[in-house]
């Protein structure tokens, strides 16, 4: 059994990240300020060896009492996505770069920082080549700026691991309808068309679970990895929003869209991304592109409102 501190734990990715490390035998301390009223961990209030703490993560006080004895840290509270930032700069600021700076200061070099940040620092990409771990960074959003900060300074700690996470799809307990794969299956159950701008522009993708199962796969090989940066993503899922809407035509037949000849996406993102060096660990993603447009098809009979959203 770890002892495990998870900031921000039960919001899109800690509700599926608190269940699976309880599942696996360890204690967990979640610290969540619960900002959209969510009841993602109920189901997980019976395990002993569980804990909630309604907390901000900005706090350092409380911060440091919860790190004390633990082994690792799972650092996810943030406000994540770039529309949600550019609404309130200050506070992306104070929870993803600042809040880190504040953990490092107060940890032990022999607790261990497993730290999700985004691959959305690529930006505009390398045309063609796959953006490696070693590539140049062109952000062109606050929040993969902050994000690289946050990585930055998560990284002088002896004992981090970071994980530049390609655009997360999937169900999820604390729902994300405004991630890409999400919103665009979303429309496509709801009102059966959808219409694209610049709609060659490219970026990775990755399911809720293998994000998990990454996590995972650092912690059952923490030595071997360590003070390491990894893209993670699928390899054979470096899409075009064309090609993804193609990819959801498949299962929704009258699904209908069209690219627009006037208009800008706001999301200048454009990249290819490879995932060659978590690979390499051992590491597979085994959740695919069209299991993930499955499971929203099915999980969107039962979500009705458009209520589940950072943007």
């Amino acid at each position: 059994m770890a002892k495990i501190l998870v900031t921000g734990g039960a919001g899109y990715i800690g509700s599926i990240l608190v269940p699976e490390l309880l599942r696996h035998g360890h204690a967990v301390t979640v610290i969540d300020n619960f900002m959209f009223h969510q009841t993602s961990l109920l189901d997980c209030c019976h395990d002993k060896n569980l804990t909630i703490v309604q907390g901000d993560a900005r706090d350092t006080a409380l911060v440091r009492q919860h790190t004390k004895d633990v082994e690792y840290i799972f650092p996810l509270a943030c406000l994540v996505g770039a529309p949600l930032c550019d609404r309130d700069p200050w506070t992306a600021r104070s929870l993803i770069k600042e809040s880190m700076d504040d953990l490092i200061f107060m940890l032990h070099d022999d607790q261990r920082i497993i730290y999700p940040t985004t691959n959305s620092g690529y930006g505009s990409g390398q045309g063609t080549s796959y953006c490696t771990e070693e590539s140049p960074l062109h952000p062109v959003s606050l929040y993969a700026r902050l994000k690289i900060e946050a990585e930055k300074k998560a990284l002088t700690h002896p004992r981090a691991i970071t994980l530049r996470l390609a655009t997360v799809f999937g169900i999820s307990p604390r729902m994300r309808l405004d991630l890409l794969v999400n919103d665009f299956v979303h429309r496509a159950v709801k009102d059966n068309f959808i219409v694209l701008f610049e709609a060659h522009r490219k970026r990775n993708f990755i399911h809720i679970r293998d994000v998990v199962r990454a996590f995972l796969h650092c912690m059952d090989n923490f030595e071997a990895m360590n003070h390491q940066t990894y893209n993670v993503g699928l390899s054979n899922a470096n899409l075009s929003k064309e090609e993804l809407c193609l990819k959801i035509k498949e299962q929704l037949p009258n699904f209908y869209f069209i690219n627009a000849e006037i208009g800008e996406d706001p999301d200048k993102r454009d990249y290819i991304v490879s995932n060659a060096k978590i690979e390499a660990t051992g590491f597979k993603p085994i959740f695919s592109i069209q299991d993930g447009i499955a499971e929203l098809i099915k999980g969107y009979q039962i979500i009705r409102q458009n209520q589940f959203s950072n943007a």
